[in-house]
């Protein structure tokens, strides 16, 4: 039951009662209702508007979140209303009857009844103030409607991450006094816009902004962070507290849903290429990779597959028997993924029955919206995934027609969408007032056709665009089809860790770069001969240095995945210097799939990305605050990626409050200070965090083999602990407490490693055990 109390001017104090679970208080501020929802004792939501219907109703799409006021008590005294729990204080203003304008406030003073409140942690300490709204009228796409905002004071010490991913930067992380357009835009300058409307702060809280309208965000620009959206009658937005950063992540995972543990073979090579034209050529590769002794878990099959854009089949002529490509691939312990689009021909076999049924994107006068007057690639309706029956529909056409050629995952493209929905209308209203929603309700077709139909099977989606709570559908996430150039690898670090910061731990990069590769001529002399590369244009010299550089930076993103539109993309087609280099690369990858896939299922449990930026782990630092190419992987790995053509030395900040050991010599060095650190092509720029353990697994074709632990290395300096998470990888009993933990624990007093019970394999623990910085002989 709601609680509702009318408050004019100052109220009468009264005695703090608990507020009944399941249950919001509404108070009034001159006409404006301000409603205070409780979603644990760390989540609260605010809802602003002239209207109480739209002040008391549910929050929008990307929240599963249910209302919990338990804990929770509201008073009203002459502070204002005040709602607190055990880990944080929301506190209303109050707001005495307006007097009489001046002539001056005639004209510049709004005309909403002023609300304001503050946010206070446990300690009183104050977190956030939001200092006003705004519902500014006009109209848009024929709808009579509002710009809906708000503004919050912004303290010249605070920091702000998150909002998706934006490529306008190439090095620096905070996105202080910059203007954000969070609108997910393909053909945005810099690289493909996505917009994840949740911010975190260096203060102890975050924001989530419940509006899925292209949204302009300011943070810390003049001393205010101003969030105005394009659609709205109301304002609505949560507040999550945390004392780390890993319980703000904690409060988004309650809030919008966990994030899947991935199939095991998601942590190792996906091998993809725009496109493979043939089966015979899919497969070749395939082989190439299995014959050189490289491992390989995924092929994926991109686009034009099919034999017309919306016809959910594939060609025989150049793939002539699916189900025993995938049954050789399946033989060989790899998996496969498929891209499915979304955009239907007029000429395709369904596109009559989805236009009769009203399942794709219309205009204002109820037509079907074909392409756009732009780039010759858009041709084709778009499918309504705001519907749910044309989501059941996808996803059963998908099935019956795919899914049973043995294909294992779909990559489902263009979830921007593709077709900007701006003018146009789904069938839940206007485009523009749901700009940003489509990744969810499209990725979801998928994600909950596949749990209803191949329960047992652990799923898993590409996807290029996200919004609020498609972390929970399983998807992993790339930036979409970027240039290949060194510009473009320098924006992908920051654009990748602003990403993670959205809640979403799963993202990377084209490996190499999705466009045609093309390049001004290098500026220094290249690292690696060019002789017998395949993969560019004989005037790209420096392409496989590019191309390596990048892989040994997607080698620390939490997936690693090859495409790109050229001739070749395995890795022996960058030339025969380059080949080796990768080899070791890829190598190292896989050593470490023990390590990254614990980190996977730590991320299910906690909903921390592991993929970090620096600020997450060092708060107290105040010199990691804004840097943005370099970064933490899981917590025991520094990473500072090369990203500029012919340098073999890079500075690396390491920060304070630990000693820092250079993984390659295993040198040890005091943090709190910059230090150049030797870039050779054969390495990256990595350090491991004083007091980590890191298991390594043995070499093995593709994660479908029993890998066992080759050694569990020890960097001394602090007491560790870390577990180590183990299960069959495919299917999703580890949702019911399957596999194996073992946690770990070095004692750096007794200068022992211990575990809890047997390693998954049934290895010997001190068998395993490599000290670094020891002696050759302990090692």
């Amino acid at each position: 039951m709601r609680i509702a109390q009318l408050l004019c001017g100052l109220a009468l104090a009264l005695v703090p009662l608990p507020v009944a679970a399941q249950s919001l208080a509404t108070v009034e501020r001159n006409g404006a209702f301000v409603a205070v929802e409780p979603y644990a004792p760390n989540i609260v939501r605010v809802t602003i508007s002239l209207e109480r219907a739209l002040s008391d109703a549910a929050p929008g799409h990307g929240i599963s979140g249910k209302v919990d006021a338990r804990g929770w008590t509201h008073k009203a005294d002459g502070s204002g209303d005040v709602f607190a729990s055990s880990a944080l204080t929301l506190t209303v203003d109050p707001q005495p009857w307006p007097k009489a304008p001046s002539q001056m406030e005639r004209y510049f003073v709004p005309s909403l009844p002023r609300v304001s409140l503050s946010v206070r942690g446990a300690d009183g300490r104050l977190l956030t103030r939001m200092n006003g709204w705004e519902l500014a009228p006009h109209t848009v796409n024929g709808e009579k409607t509002f710009k809906a905002g708000a503004s919050f004071a912004a303290p010249q010490d605070e920091h702000y991450y998150g909002l998706g991913q934006n490529q306008e930067s190439t090095g620096p992380l905070d996105l202080r006094g910059r203007t954000i357009d969070c609108r997910h835009y393909y053909d945005a300058p810099a690289g493909e816009t996505v917009c994840i409307p949740f911010l975190v702060t260096s203060k102890g809280y975050a924001v989530v902004w419940d509006n899925p309208s292209a949204t302009i965000v300011s943070p810390g620009l003049h001393g205010s962070t101003h969030w105005q959206s394009e659609v709205g009658e109301r304002v609505s937005f949560f507040v999550i507290t945390g004392a780390t950063t890993d319980a703000i992540y904690a409060g988004y995972a309650r809030l919008t849903g966990d994030t899947p543990l991935p199939p095991k073979a998601a942590f190792g090579l996906i091998q993809s290429k725009a496109r493979y034209e043939s089966q015979k050529e899919l497969l070749g590769v395939a082989e190439g990779y299995r014959s050189r002794g490289y491992p390989l878990d995924v092929m994926v099959l991109d686009w034009f597959y099919w034999t017309r854009m919306g016809q959910l089949d594939i060609d025989r002529t150049y793939f002539p028997d699916p189900v025993a490509m995938n049954k050789q691939l399946h033989d060989q312990g790899m998996h496969s993924i498929i891209s499915v689009w979304p955009r239907f021909e007029r000429e395709s076999r369904y596109f009559n029955l989805l236009s009769a049924k009203g399942w794709l994107l219309k205009d204002k006068d109820g037509g079907v919206v074909d392409g756009l007057p732009v780039r010759a690639d858009r041709a084709g309706a778009l499918l309504d995934s705001t519907n749910p029956e044309a989501r059941s529909w996808f996803w059963e056409k998908i099935r019956d027609n795919i899914a049973s050629q043995g294909f294992d995952w779909f990559w489902l493209d263009e979830t921007e969408p593709d077709l900007v929905p701006d003018g146009n209308f789904y069938s839940i209203g206007s485009g523009d007032r749901y700009h940003n929603l489509y990744p969810l309700v499209h990725t979801s077709s998928v994600a909950e056709g596949s749990a209803r139909d191949r329960p047992a099977f652990r799923n898993l989606i590409l996807a290029r665009a996200a919004y609020l709570g498609t972390q929970h559908s399983g998807a992993l996430f790339w930036s979409s089809d970027v240039q290949a150039s060194w510009e473009a690898l320098r924006r992908q670090v920051p654009a990748g860790l602003n990403f993670t910061a959205s809640g979403h731990a799963y993202w990377s990069s084209d490996t190499g770069g999705w466009q045609w590769p093309s390049g001004p001529p290098a500026e220094r002399p290249v690292l690696l001969d060019p002789a017998g590369a395949t993969a560019m244009g004989a005037e790209y010299k420096d392409y496989p240095e590019l191309f390596t550089r990048w892989f040994a930076y997607n080698v620390f993103t939490p997936t690693l995945r090859i495409h790109g539109q050229r001739p070749g993309t395995a890795i022996w087609e960058y030339g025969t210097a380059a080949e080796p280099v990768l080899a070791q690369f890829l190598r190292l990858r896989y050593a470490l799939i023990p390590y990254l896939y614990s980190l996977g299922y730590r991320t299910h449990e906690t909903g921390a990305p592991f993929m970090r930026g620096l600020f997450m782990d060092f708060p107290d630092d105040p010199n990691v605050a804004n840097l943005g190419d370099e970064y933490m992987f899981g917590p025991a790995f520094l990473v500072a990626p090369v990203t500029e053509q012919g340098v073999t030395a890079r500075r690396v900040y390491l920060p304070a409050g630990s000693d820092w050991y250079d993984y390659w010599t295993e040198e040890k060095h005091a943090g709190g200070q910059w230090v150049t650190a030797a870039a050779p092509i054969d390495r990256i720029p990595l350090f491991v965090r004083a007091g980590s353990i890191v298991p390594l697994g043995a070499q093995v074709p593709n994660t479908s083999a029993r890998q066992p632990l080759e050694a569990i290395r020890v960097y001394p300096g602090r007491d560790a602990s870390f577990t180590l998470y183990d299960d069959d990888g495919v299917t999703n009993a580890y949702r019911k407490g399957a596999g194996t933990r073992t946690e770990l624990r070095w004692s750096d007093r007794e200068g022992r490693l211990s575990a809890s019970g047997k390693l998954p394999g049934g290895q010997d623990l001190q068998a395993l055990v490599r000290l670094a910085g020891a002696p050759s002989a302990l090692k």
